[in-house]
């Protein structure tokens, strides 16, 4: 099955890491221990199952490419598409949320001149749900078909903010510690 073609809506969850203040996106990384990532400088696509390769590109999977694209080789790597050395794939979860307010009571005194007031203020618990989506980008050695190294970022949603930039941003974020390749003097 072609991981990046998973319902692509869940990515628009992700979006909210750019652009919806309501939650801190949390991206995280790690690089296998033995992973030499400068001994590597080209990258390409790891290949779609037969069952799915006839499929389209999304407008949303295009947007996806396009900044993993411009994140690989903005760390010195170049895309290849005979023979890379690195495969880039990607997935995207999501996950429905209940996110809950607990019962409140508040009391208050006051004055103003000679007159006293107080008052009694109640808050019914409330309850939210919401969708928590999270993408993961795996980088793999092509020969040995090992993972080297994989970010990922999770928050929730804003439908509304779907665009090249706000994508670019969320991927970005995600790759923010992928090593740069050293470059030769």
């Amino acid at each position: 099955m072609r991981q990046f073609c998973r319902p692509m809506l869940v990515f628009v969850l992700l979006v909210v890491a750019t652009g919806c203040a309501t939650t801190t996106p949390r991206p995280e990384s790690q690089i296998a221990p033995d992973a030499n990532l400068a001994a590597y400088s080209t990258f390409g696509w790891k290949p779609a199952d037969a069952a799915v390769a006839d499929e389209p590109l999304r407008i949303l999977d295009v947007q996806i490419r396009t900044a993993i694209r411009t994140e690989m080789i903005a760390r010195g790597y170049v895309e290849a598409e005979a023979e890379p050395q690195l495969l880039v794939t990607y997935e995207s979860v999501a996950v429905d949320k209940v996110k809950s307010s607990p019962f409140r009571i508040g009391i208050g005194m006051g004055s103003f001149g000679s007159n006293v007031g107080g008052s009694v203020n109640v808050g019914s618990p409330a309850v939210q749900s919401y969708r928590e989506g999270q993408l993961v980008i795996r980088i793999l050695d092509a020969a040995a078909n090992r993972e080297l190294w994989f970010g990922s970022i999770a928050g929730n949603a804003d439908r509304s903010k779907v665009d090249a930039e706000s994508v670019a941003r969320t991927v970005a974020l995600a790759m923010q510690d992928f090593p740069a390749r050293p470059t030769t003097p």
